[in-house]
């Protein structure tokens, strides 16, 4: 059986959005990251601030979920909080 063209279509846009939605999630755990992994409170307040809005972006994208974005930026902000 071959396939049909409405089936390829299928594959190459799901292949299209699929790169999409890498992208901004790659973007996003990025973000997370620097936030995490910095070691004084000023720094991490303001990448808190960059991270929290590609969170919200993602989530707005509907690229992930909203309560995963919820707990995020909840994990952010706990590690903000032990931080001196």
């Amino acid at each position: 059986m071959s396939a049909k063209g409405s089936e390829l279509k299928r594959v190459r846009q799901s292949e299209k959005a699929n790169a999409y939605n890498n992208h901004y999630k790659s973007m996003m755990r990025t973000s997370i990251k620097k936030v995490l992994n910095s070691t004084s409170k000023e720094d991490a307040v303001v990448l808190k601030d960059e991270a929290f809005k590609v969170i919200d972006k993602v989530a707005s994208k509907g690229i992930i979920h909203k309560n995963k974005a919820a707990n995020q930026k909840s994990r952010i902000s706990r590690h903000i909080n032990t931080l001196s």
